[in-house]
Formats: structure tokens, sequence, C-alpha cells
């Protein structure tokens, strides 16, 4: 399983992966492919450039990347105390409903509460690029598209290539004609941010339209060697997975608490997912729980736009997360979920993405 992005980023397996944890990402590296670490959790850079050093110890000098979540809109600037003022008083009155028809228990006075994410402010994801660019990544990736010229531009200054994910293959023309290097092709299946198309028809279109020009990576509906070996037949020169580290040992050692979270994937069906502006304010595909069908009830409120909606929720996810109760689980993940029958060692999975995929090449070499 070798392509000429192995060559292109240092790594061994096209298979890059997409995290908030830097257990993960660090695990994902050390087995050969590139561990990439998500940044929006980051209020503070210098929480980021932590974690960031402690990367730089534990890949085994291994290559890793980051991704940044910078909107192609800019939004409102400001703290979450001033942001928060334009949130109006109905929908916080709802979510508190909502947590008390639910059963979802206060927060214990002591708790160490992270506040609403501002990573979705450019200027907290610039700072993120800044901090990022001390190290020594060999990926920034764009979640919410192509980042800002002058960003592309500070890191090819640095030898850093850019990619940047795509919901359409216009989206892809237009990043690669503002300098990505590399452009990730994620389906409508994907967990988190994703578009309206599918996997199947979006990949050869993203590759017919720009793959002469850079790499593409499938991303949505990938968790087999089976799904790598299709991903590479439609064009794809790697692999973006996102939502099958949910389900390894080493996401317990960021996310201390997702022991829930984690019996409600492992219990999920691929049926069991909802795209919905509830989590962010933009269309994210979560896993469907008794949180989501509340958001979906005829009395609730329309979600605000970004960043918004998620200084909203975030008090109440926080409440979710330490309720530890599977039913009403907030957690963004693809329709791959229903493979996520367990929950294992990252080594483990790449293992059986690698032996999935050649055992793939060689069945369809028998049909020759």
């Amino acid at each position: 399983m070798r392509t000429s992005l192995c060559d292109r980023l240092g790594i061994d397996l096209p298979i890059v992966g997409f995290t908030p944890s830097e257990h993960v990402a660090a695990a994902i590296s050390r087995a050969g492919g590139l561990g990439v670490l998500g940044c929006v959790r980051f209020n503070d850079a210098a929480e980021l450039d932590a974690v960031l050093s402690w990367m730089d110890e534990n890949t085994g000098g291994k290559p890793y990347g980051v991704d940044i979540v910078m909107p192609a809109k800019i939004p409102a600037e400001g703290t979450s105390i001033d942001l928060a003022k334009h949130i109006p008083q109905e929908h916080r009155d709802f979510v508190e409903r909502t947590l008390r028809d639910l059963a979802v228990p206060p927060l214990p006075d002591d708790t160490d509460e992270r506040a609403g994410v501002l990573g979705w402010l450019h200027s907290v994801a610039r700072s993120h690029v800044e901090v990022a660019l001390k190290h020594p990544i060999r990926l920034i990736a764009n979640a919410l598209g192509s980042p800002p010229v002058d960003v592309i531009e500070q890191c090819h200054a640095k030898g850093v290539p850019v990619a940047a994910l795509a919901g359409k293959a216009e989206h892809a023309v237009r990043h690669v004609d503002n300098g990505v290097d590399i452009v990730v092709a994620q389906g409508y299946e994907a967990g988190g941010h994703t578009g309206e198309i599918a996997s199947m028809v979006l990949l050869p279109e993203v590759v017919d339209a720009v793959g002469d020009r850079v790499p593409v990576l499938a991303a949505g509906g990938i968790g087999s060697g089976r799904q790598v070996a299709a991903a590479l037949a439609l064009g794809a020169s790697g692999v973006w997975m996102g939502s099958f580290w949910l389900a390894t040992e080493e996401y317990l050692q960021t996310m201390g608490e997702s022991e829930a979270m984690q019996r409600a994937l492992v219990a999920a069906r691929s049926s069991d997912t909802v795209r919905t502006r509830i989590y962010t304010g933009k269309p994210a595909r979560l896993l469907k729980t008794r949180w989501t069908e509340a958001w979906a009830a005829p009395d609730a409120p329309e979600p605000l736009p970004m960043p918004l909606q998620n200084l909203l929720v975030s008090h109440a996810h926080n409440r979710i997360h330490h309720a530890a109760d599977p039913s009403v689980v907030s957690m963004p993940v693809g329709q791959i979920v229903g493979r996520m029958d367990r929950v294992r060692p990252v080594a483990d999975v790449i293992a059986e993405l690698v032996s999935g995929y050649e055992e793939t090449l060689s069945r369809l070499d028998k049909t020759r």
C-alpha cells in the first residue's frame, strides 16, 4: 500500500488520520500513516504549543500534521463573553429545558469546564497556524475549505504543504487555484462538516477535475482495507479517516471521560447518524441520540450561525459528556460508525486496513 503521497509526506502508508487526540495522532504516525491533530479545541495558543511539543517527542521521529478550522466567511470576532451577548434567550431556555427533560445533571462545582470553542474564529485559527509552523509539521489542513491565500503562502514559505477539504468538484478547483497542495474529497457519509454528494460520486469527479495537478485524498465512509482499495481504484492518492479513530484505546488517553461515547459508537449502526447544524452552526454529521432528536422537534429553535451555536451548546456538551449517558451523547461521527464494533489500539486498526487492502488486491487479481 504505497502511493506518491507517501514520498511527498514522508510516510509509509497513504493513510491520513484526523483526530482531536494527540495520543491517537501520534499513534497513527508511529504506525506508518500521518496523524493530523485537530486544533479547534485549543482556545489558548500556549496550550496548543505544549501539545505539539508533546507530539514532537512522541511520534518516534515520524511526520505529523495539524488541522485548523478557518471559515471562508469571517465570523464575528471577540471573546466568548462578548459573543455570548448575541445568543437569544429563547435558545438558552431551550437548551436548559432539554437538558432537564433528558435528565442530564449539572456539573459538579469543582469541574474544570472547557469554555466554548473559539477555534472557529479567524484570529484564533491564524494563531494556530503560527504556533504550528514553529514545529516540524508536514501538513496543515483546513477543515472548512481553502484558507486565505496569505495563510497558504505563509505555510509554503516554511515548506509545509496545505490540504483543504472539498465537497464539490468546483470547490476543489477553486482550492487548487488558490495554491492548495492536496485536496481531500469528503463525501456525504463523513462525520463532522460535510457536503451533500456521496463519496462514490464525488471522488472521481474531484480526481477528474484536479487529480492531474495535485494529490486527492478520499474521505467519508472509509473503515476497511476494501474501502481503501476502492478509493485508490477511483483515483485517490490516499485516504483521510476521522471517525474510525474515535473507537480506539488511545482516544481515552486524551478524552478521559469518553467511555460512554465509545459505548454509543460501538452499539450504533450506519443508519444512526444525522446531518444537522446543531453542533457548530454549519451542517455536520452527528451520532443520532436523544439530544439530536430534541433539536429536531417542532418546538426547537433554528440553530445559530457559527460560532454562536457552539458557544450556546458548549456548556450542555460538557454536562452531557460528564453525565456519561450513551443515549444523549453529542458527537460528530460518519456513517462508517456501523463498522466500529469494538474499541482497540490504533496499531491494530492500521494493521487491519493493510491486511484488508492486500486481501482485496489478491481477490481482484483472480478476476483477470
